[in-house]
Protein backbone atom coordinates (compact mmCIF):
# COMPACT_ATOMS: atom_id res chain seq x y z
CA UNK A 1 0.00 0.00 0.00
CA UNK A 2 1.49 3.46 -1.19
CA UNK A 3 -0.01 7.08 -0.60
CA UNK A 4 -0.09 8.97 -4.32
CA UNK A 5 -2.28 12.14 -5.53
CA UNK A 6 -4.20 11.98 -8.52
CA UNK A 7 -3.65 14.47 -11.39
CA UNK A 8 -6.86 16.60 -10.71
CA UNK A 9 -6.61 16.34 -7.00
CA UNK A 10 -5.07 17.44 -3.84
CA UNK A 11 -5.86 14.78 -1.63
CA UNK A 12 -3.69 11.92 -0.96
CA UNK A 13 -5.28 8.54 -2.07
CA UNK A 14 -4.15 4.63 -1.29
CA UNK A 15 -4.42 2.09 -3.22
CA UNK A 16 -5.23 -1.08 -0.64
CA UNK A 17 -4.98 -4.47 -1.23
CA UNK A 18 -8.07 -6.45 1.13
CA UNK A 19 -7.46 -9.91 2.65
CA UNK A 20 -9.55 -11.47 0.57
CA UNK A 21 -6.91 -10.42 -2.47
CA UNK A 22 -9.08 -7.63 -4.03
CA UNK A 23 -7.84 -4.35 -4.36
CA UNK A 24 -9.38 -0.86 -3.88
CA UNK A 25 -8.62 2.60 -4.18
CA UNK A 26 -9.86 5.23 -0.85
CA UNK A 27 -9.70 8.80 -0.16
CA UNK A 28 -7.51 9.59 2.89
CA UNK A 29 -9.71 12.47 2.91
CA UNK A 30 -6.61 14.55 3.55
CA UNK A 31 -4.21 16.98 1.56
CA UNK A 32 -1.77 16.54 4.53
CA UNK A 33 0.81 13.86 4.43
CA UNK A 34 1.40 12.49 7.43
CA UNK A 35 -2.58 13.05 7.99
CA UNK A 36 -2.43 10.56 5.12
CA UNK A 37 0.02 8.04 6.29
CA UNK A 38 -1.43 8.02 9.52
CA UNK A 39 -4.92 7.01 8.09
CA UNK A 40 -2.99 4.40 6.10
CA UNK A 41 -1.55 2.98 8.89
CA UNK A 42 -4.90 2.55 10.87
CA UNK A 43 -6.43 1.05 7.68
CA UNK A 44 -3.23 -1.83 7.53
CA UNK A 45 -4.25 -2.52 11.18
CA UNK A 46 -7.48 -2.77 11.03
CA UNK A 47 -7.24 -4.69 7.69
CA UNK A 48 -4.75 -7.13 9.73
CA UNK A 49 -7.32 -7.64 12.72
CA UNK A 50 -9.99 -8.37 10.48
CA UNK A 51 -7.85 -10.97 8.40
CA UNK A 52 -5.60 -12.67 11.34
CA UNK A 53 -8.59 -12.17 14.35
CA UNK A 54 -12.02 -12.33 12.26
CA UNK A 55 -13.06 -8.64 13.54
CA UNK A 56 -15.97 -7.06 11.43
CA UNK A 57 -15.12 -4.11 8.80
CA UNK A 58 -15.45 -0.56 10.42
CA UNK A 59 -16.33 2.30 8.20
CA UNK A 60 -16.10 5.94 8.94
CA UNK A 61 -18.16 8.45 7.57
CA UNK A 62 -15.62 9.81 4.92
CA UNK A 63 -15.29 5.81 3.34
CA UNK A 64 -19.32 5.94 3.06
CA UNK A 65 -19.36 9.22 1.72
CA UNK A 66 -16.68 8.72 -1.27
CA UNK A 67 -18.22 5.38 -2.34
CA UNK A 68 -21.60 7.51 -2.51
CA UNK A 69 -20.31 9.82 -4.81
CA UNK A 70 -18.68 7.19 -6.79
CA UNK A 71 -21.79 5.49 -7.18
CA UNK A 72 -23.83 8.48 -8.01
CA UNK A 73 -21.11 10.63 -10.04
CA UNK A 74 -23.36 10.33 -13.23
CA UNK A 75 -26.37 12.40 -11.46
CA UNK A 76 -27.34 15.94 -12.44
CA UNK A 77 -27.29 17.13 -8.89
CA UNK A 78 -23.87 15.44 -7.86
CA UNK A 79 -22.22 18.78 -7.16
CA UNK A 80 -24.83 19.88 -4.77
CA UNK A 81 -24.91 16.37 -2.95
CA UNK A 82 -20.95 17.57 -2.53
CA UNK A 83 -22.16 20.73 -0.92
CA UNK A 84 -24.48 19.06 1.44
CA UNK A 85 -21.71 16.91 2.46
CA UNK A 86 -19.74 19.13 3.44
CA UNK A 87 -22.27 20.41 6.13
CA UNK A 88 -22.31 17.41 7.61
CA UNK A 89 -18.87 16.65 7.74
CA UNK A 90 -19.13 19.33 10.21
CA UNK A 91 -21.35 16.61 12.47
CA UNK A 92 -20.43 13.09 11.22
CA UNK A 93 -16.43 13.24 9.84
CA UNK A 94 -14.02 10.95 11.86
CA UNK A 95 -17.32 8.86 13.19
CA UNK A 96 -17.80 5.13 12.84
CA UNK A 97 -20.76 4.04 10.76
CA UNK A 98 -22.33 1.92 13.72
CA UNK A 99 -21.75 4.73 16.20
CA UNK A 100 -24.47 7.47 14.40
CA UNK A 101 -27.72 6.79 15.84
CA UNK A 102 -31.25 7.73 14.19
CA UNK A 103 -32.15 10.32 17.03
CA UNK A 104 -28.38 12.19 16.77
CA UNK A 105 -29.61 12.04 12.57
CA UNK A 106 -32.81 13.70 13.81
CA UNK A 107 -31.34 16.21 15.85
CA UNK A 108 -29.37 16.96 12.88
CA UNK A 109 -32.13 17.62 10.87
CA UNK A 110 -33.78 19.73 13.36
CA UNK A 111 -30.59 22.20 12.95
CA UNK A 112 -31.28 22.71 9.29
CA UNK A 113 -34.45 22.99 9.96
CA UNK A 114 -33.90 25.63 11.60
CA UNK A 115 -30.93 27.34 10.11
CA UNK A 116 -33.00 27.20 6.61
CA UNK A 117 -36.27 25.81 6.38
CA UNK A 118 -37.70 21.78 6.69
CA UNK A 119 -37.91 21.28 2.91
CA UNK A 120 -34.12 22.25 2.58
CA UNK A 121 -33.64 19.86 6.12
CA UNK A 122 -35.05 17.16 4.20
CA UNK A 123 -33.26 17.01 1.64
CA UNK A 124 -30.32 16.68 3.78
CA UNK A 125 -32.00 13.95 5.77
CA UNK A 126 -32.72 11.97 2.62
CA UNK A 127 -29.34 12.36 1.71
CA UNK A 128 -28.25 10.71 4.74
CA UNK A 129 -30.60 7.96 4.95
CA UNK A 130 -29.66 6.93 1.76
CA UNK A 131 -25.85 7.11 2.13
CA UNK A 132 -26.54 4.88 5.20
CA UNK A 133 -29.50 2.86 4.55
CA UNK A 134 -31.39 4.05 7.43
CA UNK A 135 -35.05 4.32 6.35
CA UNK A 136 -36.13 4.64 9.84
CA UNK A 137 -34.84 7.97 9.19
CA UNK A 138 -38.43 10.08 9.28
CA UNK A 139 -38.91 13.46 6.97
CA UNK A 140 -40.80 16.26 7.94
CA UNK A 141 -43.70 16.68 6.18
CA UNK A 142 -43.92 19.46 3.76
CA UNK A 143 -47.19 22.00 2.62
CA UNK A 144 -47.26 22.72 -0.68
CA UNK A 145 -45.88 25.93 -1.10
CA UNK A 146 -47.20 28.73 -3.43
CA UNK A 147 -45.23 29.56 -6.51
CA UNK A 148 -42.73 32.19 -5.23
CA UNK A 149 -42.29 35.03 -7.83
CA UNK A 150 -41.91 38.95 -8.48
CA UNK A 151 -43.30 41.55 -10.04
CA UNK A 152 -41.71 43.56 -13.11
CA UNK A 153 -41.40 46.48 -10.24
CA UNK A 154 -39.39 44.09 -7.65
CA UNK A 155 -37.04 42.06 -10.47
CA UNK A 156 -35.89 45.87 -11.56
CA UNK A 157 -35.18 46.62 -7.55
CA UNK A 158 -33.41 43.38 -7.67
CA UNK A 159 -31.43 43.97 -10.92
CA UNK A 160 -30.10 47.35 -9.62
CA UNK A 161 -29.08 46.34 -6.16
CA UNK A 162 -27.11 43.49 -7.76
CA UNK A 163 -23.16 43.24 -8.67
CA UNK A 164 -22.49 43.13 -12.45
CA UNK A 165 -21.53 39.50 -13.05
CA UNK A 166 -24.76 38.78 -10.98
CA UNK A 167 -27.22 40.75 -13.00
CA UNK A 168 -26.09 39.06 -16.01
CA UNK A 169 -26.90 35.52 -14.64
CA UNK A 170 -30.22 36.79 -13.65
CA UNK A 171 -30.75 38.37 -16.82
CA UNK A 172 -30.11 35.07 -18.55
CA UNK A 173 -32.35 33.10 -16.01
CA UNK A 174 -35.31 35.54 -16.41
CA UNK A 175 -34.84 35.31 -20.27
CA UNK A 176 -34.02 31.44 -20.32
CA UNK A 177 -35.93 29.59 -17.20
CA UNK A 178 -32.87 27.59 -17.18
CA UNK A 179 -31.35 26.48 -13.95
CA UNK A 180 -28.56 27.79 -12.01
CA UNK A 181 -26.30 24.87 -13.00
CA UNK A 182 -27.29 25.57 -16.66
CA UNK A 183 -26.52 29.50 -16.48
CA UNK A 184 -23.32 28.76 -15.23
CA UNK A 185 -22.36 26.17 -17.23
CA UNK A 186 -23.22 27.72 -20.39
CA UNK A 187 -20.22 27.66 -23.04
CA UNK A 188 -19.72 29.21 -26.13
CA UNK A 189 -19.39 26.35 -27.97
CA UNK A 190 -23.05 25.69 -27.17
CA UNK A 191 -24.51 29.01 -28.22
CA UNK A 192 -25.50 29.70 -31.58
CA UNK A 193 -26.17 33.69 -31.94
CA UNK A 194 -26.61 33.34 -36.05
CA UNK A 195 -29.65 30.98 -35.47
CA UNK A 196 -30.87 32.51 -31.96
CA UNK A 197 -30.14 28.92 -30.10
CA UNK A 198 -28.43 27.55 -27.43
CA UNK A 199 -28.15 24.00 -25.91
CA UNK A 200 -27.43 22.12 -22.76
CA UNK A 201 -26.65 18.56 -23.41
CA UNK A 202 -28.03 15.21 -21.68
CA UNK A 203 -25.72 14.94 -19.22
CA UNK A 204 -26.01 18.60 -18.04
CA UNK A 205 -29.22 18.45 -18.08
CA UNK A 206 -31.78 17.82 -14.24
CA UNK A 207 -33.90 15.53 -16.39
CA UNK A 208 -30.96 13.79 -18.50
CA UNK A 209 -32.58 14.76 -21.97
CA UNK A 210 -31.03 17.57 -24.26
CA UNK A 211 -32.70 20.85 -24.02
CA UNK A 212 -32.83 23.31 -26.98
CA UNK A 213 -32.63 26.89 -25.97
CA UNK A 214 -34.27 29.72 -28.10
CA UNK A 215 -33.11 32.80 -27.17
CA UNK A 216 -35.05 36.05 -27.27
CA UNK A 217 -34.14 39.53 -27.32
CA UNK A 218 -33.08 39.62 -24.01
CA UNK A 219 -31.01 36.66 -23.84
CA UNK A 220 -29.08 37.68 -27.29
CA UNK A 221 -28.25 41.10 -25.85
CA UNK A 222 -26.75 39.50 -22.60
CA UNK A 223 -24.46 37.42 -24.49
CA UNK A 224 -23.58 40.20 -26.52
CA UNK A 225 -22.54 42.07 -23.45
CA UNK A 226 -20.34 38.82 -22.40
CA UNK A 227 -18.44 38.31 -25.77
CA UNK A 228 -14.78 38.09 -25.28
CA UNK A 229 -14.83 38.01 -21.47
CA UNK A 230 -13.72 34.54 -21.77
CA UNK A 231 -12.55 32.06 -24.35
CA UNK A 232 -14.51 29.03 -22.49
CA UNK A 233 -17.73 30.39 -20.03
CA UNK A 234 -20.28 32.20 -21.22
CA UNK A 235 -20.33 33.67 -17.81
CA UNK A 236 -17.34 34.75 -15.40
CA UNK A 237 -16.11 37.18 -12.49
CA UNK A 238 -12.39 38.68 -12.79
CA UNK A 239 -12.05 36.67 -15.99
CA UNK A 240 -12.53 33.47 -14.20
CA UNK A 241 -15.85 31.39 -14.82
CA UNK A 242 -18.65 31.36 -11.95
CA UNK A 243 -18.91 28.21 -9.57
CA UNK A 244 -21.66 29.66 -7.55
CA UNK A 245 -24.67 32.12 -7.76
CA UNK A 246 -26.63 31.70 -4.25
CA UNK A 247 -23.47 34.20 -2.53
CA UNK A 248 -23.63 36.66 -0.52
CA UNK A 249 -23.49 39.70 -3.30
CA UNK A 250 -27.10 37.78 -4.03
CA UNK A 251 -28.20 37.68 -0.80
CA UNK A 252 -27.24 41.13 0.28
CA UNK A 253 -28.95 42.71 -3.02
CA UNK A 254 -32.38 41.07 -2.21
CA UNK A 255 -31.93 42.27 1.13
CA UNK A 256 -31.50 45.70 -0.26
CA UNK A 257 -34.16 45.24 -3.05
CA UNK A 258 -36.67 44.46 0.55
CA UNK A 259 -37.41 40.98 -1.46
CA UNK A 260 -37.90 38.28 1.28
CA UNK A 261 -37.69 34.40 0.67
CA UNK A 262 -36.38 34.57 -2.50
CA UNK A 263 -34.42 31.66 -3.72
CA UNK A 264 -32.25 31.77 -6.72
CA UNK A 265 -33.89 28.72 -8.30
CA UNK A 266 -37.18 31.06 -7.79
CA UNK A 267 -36.14 33.16 -11.26
CA UNK A 268 -37.30 29.74 -12.94
CA UNK A 269 -40.85 30.51 -11.56
CA UNK A 270 -41.02 33.95 -12.53
CA UNK A 271 -39.86 33.26 -15.65
CA UNK A 272 -42.53 30.79 -15.80
CA UNK A 273 -45.23 33.00 -14.13
CA UNK A 274 -44.59 35.71 -16.79
CA UNK A 275 -44.96 33.43 -19.64
CA UNK A 276 -48.38 32.08 -18.58
CA UNK A 277 -49.33 35.64 -18.25
CA UNK A 278 -48.54 36.87 -21.43
CA UNK A 279 -50.55 33.92 -23.13
CA UNK A 280 -47.88 31.09 -23.40
CA UNK A 281 -49.85 27.94 -23.07
CA UNK A 282 -48.71 24.92 -20.80
CA UNK A 283 -48.40 22.81 -23.19
CA UNK A 284 -45.53 25.24 -24.56
CA UNK A 285 -44.41 25.97 -21.62
CA UNK A 286 -43.96 22.71 -20.71
CA UNK A 287 -41.66 22.56 -23.68
CA UNK A 288 -39.90 25.46 -23.10
CA UNK A 289 -38.79 24.53 -19.83
CA UNK A 290 -37.97 20.98 -20.50
CA UNK A 291 -40.23 19.59 -17.95
CA UNK A 292 -40.61 15.97 -18.42
CA UNK A 293 -44.69 15.64 -17.12
CA UNK A 294 -47.27 17.62 -17.40
CA UNK A 295 -48.18 17.82 -14.03
CA UNK A 296 -45.18 19.87 -13.37
CA UNK A 297 -46.18 22.53 -15.20
CA UNK A 298 -49.68 22.79 -13.88
CA UNK A 299 -49.03 24.78 -10.55
CA UNK A 300 -48.44 27.88 -13.21
CA UNK A 301 -52.11 27.68 -14.70
CA UNK A 302 -54.15 29.89 -11.91
CA UNK A 303 -51.64 32.57 -13.77
CA UNK A 304 -53.72 33.01 -16.64
CA UNK A 305 -57.95 33.18 -15.99
CA UNK A 306 -57.65 35.11 -19.26
CA UNK A 307 -56.79 31.99 -21.59
CA UNK A 308 -59.73 30.27 -20.07
CA UNK A 309 -62.44 33.74 -20.37
CA UNK A 310 -63.64 32.31 -23.60
CA UNK A 311 -64.50 28.89 -22.25
CA UNK A 312 -66.17 30.69 -19.67
CA UNK A 313 -68.02 33.41 -21.88
CA UNK A 314 -69.64 29.77 -23.79
CA UNK A 315 -72.07 29.34 -20.44
CA UNK A 316 -73.00 33.42 -20.72
CA UNK A 317 -73.67 33.42 -24.50
CA UNK A 318 -75.74 29.91 -24.17
CA UNK A 319 -78.58 31.23 -22.10
CA UNK A 320 -77.92 34.95 -21.46
CA UNK A 321 -79.42 37.17 -24.75
CA UNK A 322 -79.24 40.77 -22.87
CA UNK A 323 -81.35 42.88 -21.60
CA UNK A 324 -85.17 43.03 -22.66
CA UNK A 325 -86.29 45.94 -24.72
CA UNK A 326 -88.18 47.40 -21.75
CA UNK A 327 -87.13 49.33 -19.26
CA UNK A 328 -87.03 47.46 -16.10
CA UNK A 329 -87.46 44.06 -17.50
CA UNK A 330 -84.96 41.58 -16.38
CA UNK A 331 -84.08 38.42 -17.99
CA UNK A 332 -84.93 35.02 -16.39
CA UNK A 333 -82.53 33.05 -15.21
CA UNK A 334 -83.01 29.06 -15.63
CA UNK A 335 -83.84 27.30 -12.32
CA UNK A 336 -81.07 25.22 -12.97
CA UNK A 337 -78.57 27.82 -12.47
CA UNK A 338 -79.79 29.57 -9.65
CA UNK A 339 -78.40 28.17 -5.75
CA UNK A 340 -80.60 26.19 -3.94
CA UNK A 341 -80.28 28.41 -1.09
CA UNK A 342 -82.42 31.12 -2.85
CA UNK A 343 -80.06 33.67 -3.35
CA UNK A 344 -80.70 35.48 -6.68
CA UNK A 345 -78.05 36.76 -8.38
CA UNK A 346 -77.70 40.70 -8.63
CA UNK A 347 -78.92 40.78 -12.45
CA UNK A 348 -79.33 44.60 -11.77
CA UNK A 349 -76.40 45.29 -10.28
CA UNK A 350 -74.24 43.48 -13.53
CA UNK A 351 -75.80 45.27 -16.01
CA UNK A 352 -75.01 48.89 -14.23
CA UNK A 353 -71.26 48.21 -13.42
CA UNK A 354 -71.01 46.61 -17.10
CA UNK A 355 -73.19 49.55 -19.29
CA UNK A 356 -71.43 50.78 -21.94
CA UNK A 357 -73.98 53.82 -22.06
Amino acid sequence: MSLYKRPDSRIWWAAIRLPDGGRVCRSSGTANRQEAQEWLDHVRTDLWRIHRLGERPTYKWQDAVVRWCNEKAYKATALEDQAKFQWLDGYFRGRLLHTITRDEIQAIGAAKARESSRATANRYLGLVRAVLKAPSVTLYPEAKRRVRWLTKEEVLRLLHALPPHQRQLTRFALATGLRQANVLGMRWSDVDLDRRTAWVHADEAKGGTAIGIPLNDEAIAVLCEEMGKHHDSVFTFRRRPLAYANTKAWRNALRRAGIEHFRWHDLRHVWATWHVMAGTTLGELQELGAWKTEAMVKRYAHFAPEQLRKAADRLATFWYTGPKEAVGEAPQVPESLVPAVGIEPTTNGLQNRCSTN
